[in-house]
């Protein structure tokens, strides 16, 4: 097991560490879905097949996200994480109505990597604790959907249903202290726009975190992905850019190796002998 205090993690602008690029998978109804600011979502895929198709065109990591989980107080179909991890054979981050240990477990015994934890974390901090001691604070993503106020960001949840009156960035440091290993931050306000991730947003918080922030919500150039590592992040979540193939993985990765940044480049296939993940 992994302590809390052992994923301390310094994010340097150029250079040093790889940086990741993660595909997003928002799921409901069983098919991957995609909107603006959380909202109009249009039907883009079969969740496992396009996890397959990312891993083969070499993301380093996958999310799959189960929107609608929290809004319907239940846990995310396990049929669902079943069946994208028999196709992929790279980290892989389940989210949506994680509220317990039990939970959690199940979701790893799927097939999971990670657990993303949202709503329930901030009805109950204690839960993220639970999770770092019980599985090790690698395995634990808070993720955070905020949005602009008058002098910061608030905190909502339920897939961005709820306004919780708490300030994001205080939320996120608490995150840290209770056993969270990395931060998934989106922008609501960018979310779906193509417009550029919040920078702002994502300085605040890299430079007040200990622990990885993968920035999500609003790529929609090459420029705003380089942009936001410069900002600090650890990692770039992306969606609109990939489901509707404006860039493949490959092109990213190459555009922001030109500009300095150290990328992952090995693509990650199956071990020998074996057609599906166990």
């Amino acid at each position: 097991m992994i302590s809390p205090a052992a994923t301390v993690w310094s994010s340097p602008a150029v250079g040093g560490l790889a940086r990741r690029i993660i595909p997003c998978l928002d799921v409901a109804g069983g098919r991957v879905v995609k909107g603006v600011r959380f909202a109009d979502l249009e039907e883009l895929g079969d969740p496992a097949t396009e996890a397959a198709r990312y891993a083969r065109e070499g993301a380093d990591e996958l999310v799959l996200l189960d929107v609608a989980a929290s809004h319907e107080g239940r846990s995310a179909r396990l049929d669902w994480v079943e069946s994208t991890a028999r196709q992929v054979f790279i980290p892989f981050t389940v989210g949506g109505g994680v509220a317990s240990v039990a939970d959690a477990r199940a979701l790893l015994l799927a097939g999971a990597d990670k657990v993303g934890v949202n709503s329930a974390a901030v009805a109950r901090p204690e839960l993220l604790s639970e999770l770092a001691e019980t599985f090790g604070a690698q395995c634990v993503v808070l993720s955070v959907d905020a949005r602009r106020r008058a002098g910061g960001w608030t905190l909502l949840t339920h897939g961005g249903r709820r306004e919780t009156g708490l300030d994001a960035l205080e939320w996120m440091a608490e995150g840290c202290r209770r056993g969270a290993g990395e931060i998934l931050l989106t922008s609501i306000d960018a979310d779906g726009t193509e417009s550029g991730y919040d920078l702002e947003l994502l300085r605040a918080a890299c430079g007040r975190l200990p622990v990885p922030v993968i920035a999500s919500g609003g790529a929609g150039r090459l420029e705003h992905l380089a942009a936001a590592l410069e900002a600090g992040a650890a990692a770039l979540l992306a969606a609109s850019i990939f489901h509707r193939h404006q860039f493949s993985i490959a092109e990213v990765k190459s555009f922001l190796e030109s500009r300095g940044f150290a990328m992952r480049t090995e693509t990650a296939e199956p071990p020998a002998g074996l057609e599906a993940r166990q």
